[in-house]
C-alpha cells in the first residue's frame, strides 16, 4: 500500500539556502540566496507559512535574519545537495527525477562559433547580433533599438549551457521566433555544441527604458538521455502532471499532461486547481519568477516580494491538503540577488515535506522535529516519490519516505 495517494512537489526556482560544498568549483563561495534576501529585508521580515513548516529550522546553527526556527515545525525539513556537472534548471530538475547530468554540457563564455551563427542567420533570413554572455534585460535595453531598426535576432548566452534568442514580437512574430528556436534546437543536440536549452525570449518594446519580457517564453530542452522517474511513474500507471516549465524541461517525456503558466501566482493557482480536482498521482510544479524576474536581475527587494506572494498562496494551498497528500517544497539551484554577476549560484536547496498526517508532536505535547539532514543527490526526492508509489528506483537516489512518520 502507498503511504500517500498524491505527491505535490513545488520547485521554487532558484531558492538556494547557502553555499554548497563544491561552490568553489563554480566561483560561488559565499552565495546564499534566501539568507541574503532575509538580511536585505531585515529582522522584521517574515514568511509565516514557510516558517510554520520549518524553513527557519533548516539552519538552526546559522539562523537567517527574521526567518527564525519554530519549536514544532509542521513539516519534515532538510537540505539537498546537487551532484550534476552544472547548475542550470535542467540539471537540477533532471537530477531530482533520478538523472543527474554528469558530463558538462556545451558552454560558450566567448559566444557561439561563427558556423552556428551563420546557420541561424541563413535559416531565419535575418542578421544575428550580440552573440556573447549578457543579462537578459540588459541586452534588450542595449540592443532593442537596433533590433527594431534592423529586424535582427538578439542571440546571447549566460553562465549556463543556454542559447537564448530575444525578439520584439512586433518585429519577429511569436510563431516565427518559435520556429527559429526549434531549428536551433535541432542543430545543437549533439557535439560539438550539445547545448542544454534553447530559450525563446519574446518581449514588447517601446524604448530602451520601457519594455516587457512576455510570459510566452519557451524552453527547448535536450530530451532526457535515459529514463527519468517521471517515465518510471508513467510506466507504472501513476498519473503525472506538470505545471509551469516542467513540460519544457523534460521535453514532455514522462508527463501525461500539464499546463504552462504566466507567473508564480498563476503557477500556484494552477496547482491548486488540479489539487482541487481530486486528481491523484504526482503533480510537479515549477515557479520561475524568483529566478527569471529577480535573481538574474539582482533585485533582492523584488525577490523578497515574490517569496511573500508565494507564502500567501501557500497559505491557501495548505488547508486544501488531506491526510493522503504529501507536499514537497524545494528548489533546483540558487540565484543570489545580492551576488556578483547575473548567473545561477551553486547552493544547497531547502527541502520541506508536509502532510496533515505527519506526526508533529510526541505524547504529552513534547515537541518533535523531523530532520532530513542533507540529502545528496537531488535524486533522493525522486526516489522517495517512487518508493511511495511502490515503483522500483533507478540508479541514483535513496528514499527518505521512512523518515516521514505517519
Amino acid at each position: 500500500m502507498t503511504k500517500f495517494n498524491r505527491v505535490i512537489t513545488i520547485v521554487v526556482d532558484s531558492l538556494g539556502i547557502g553555499q554548497a560544498a563544491d561552490s568553489a568549483q563554480f566561483n560561488d563561495v559565499g552565495a546564499d540566496t534566501l539568507g541574503h534576501i532575509a538580511a536585505f529585508m531585515g529582522a522584521d521580515w517574515r514568511l509565516p507559512h514557510l516558517q510554520s513548516l520549518g524553513i527557519g529550522n533548516i539552519r538552526q546553527d546559522d539562523e537567517m535574519v527574521g526567518l527564525k526556527p519554530v519549536v514544532a515545525p509542521r513539516a519534515a525539513f532538510g537540505r539537498m545537495a546537487e551532484i550534476s556537472a552544472g547548475k542550470d534548471s535542467m540539471d537540477g530538475h533532471w537530477e531530482m527525477m533520478g538523472l543527474p547530468v554528469m558530463e558538462p554540457l556545451g558552454y560558450f563564455p566567448d559566444g557561439f562559433p561563427d558556423a552556428l551563427i551563420k546557420q541561424i542567420a541563413d535559416f531565419a533570413d535575418r542578421p544575428v547580433i550580440v552573440n556573447r554572455p549578457y543579462s537578459g534585460t540588459d541586452v534588450i535595453h542595449d540592443y532593442g533599438d537596433e533590433q527594431l531598426r534592423t529586424g535582427a535576432l538578439i542571440v546571447y548566452t549566460s553562465g549556463d549551457s543556454v542559447l537564448q534568442i530575444a525578439a520584439n514580437v512586433d518585429v519577429i512574430p511569436l510563431a516565427e521566433l518559435y520556429r527559429i528556436c526549434e531549428y536551433v534546437r535541432g542543430l545543437t543536440v549533439d557535439a560539438p555544441y550539445r547545448i542544454g536549452r534553447v530559450i525563446a525570449r519574446p518581449y514588447t518594446y517601446r524604448s530602451a527604458d520601457d519594455f516587457t519580457r512576455t510570459s510566452d517564453r519557451r524552453d527547448y530542452t535536450l530530451k532526457p538521455t535515459a529514463p527519468t522517474d517521471l517515465d518510471r511513474l508513467q510506466a507504472a500507471g501513476i498519473p503525472t502532471y506538470g505545471v509551469g516549465k516542467i513540460n519544457d524541461i523534460f521535453s514532455g517525456q514522462g508527463l501525461d499532461d500539464g499546463v504552462h503558466t504566466t507567473s508564480n501566482h498563476d503557477g500556484m493557482v494552477q496547482t491548486m486547481r488540479v489539487v482541487g480536482s481530486g486528481r491523484q498521482g504526482f503533480i510537479f510544479t515549477n515557479l520561475v519568477d524568483l529566478d527569471a524576474m529577480y535573481g538574474h536581475r539582482r533585485n533582492p527587494a523584488g525577490a523578497a516580494q515574490a517569496l511573500e506572494e508565494f507564502d500567501q498562496d501557500l497559505g491557501t494551498l495548505l488547508p486544501m491538503l488531506g491526510d493522503k497528500d504529501l507536499l514537497i517544497i524545494t528548489a533546483d539551484h540558487g540565484n543570489d540577488p545580492t551576488f556578483r554577476g547575473t548567473d545561477h549560484t551553486r547552493e544547497l536547496v531547502p527541502l520541506l515535506a508536509y502532510s496533515p498526517s505527519l506526526v508533529s508532536a510526541k505524547p504529552h505535547d513534547e515537541p518533535q522535529q523531523l530532520e532530513l539532514g542533507i540529502r545528496q543527490p537531488f535524486s533522493d526526492l525522486g526516489a522517495t516519490i517512487l518508493d511511495n508509489f511502490g515503483v522500483e528506483n533507478g540508479t541514483f537516489g535513496m528514499s527518505f519516505l521512512d523518515k516521514l512518520e505517519i
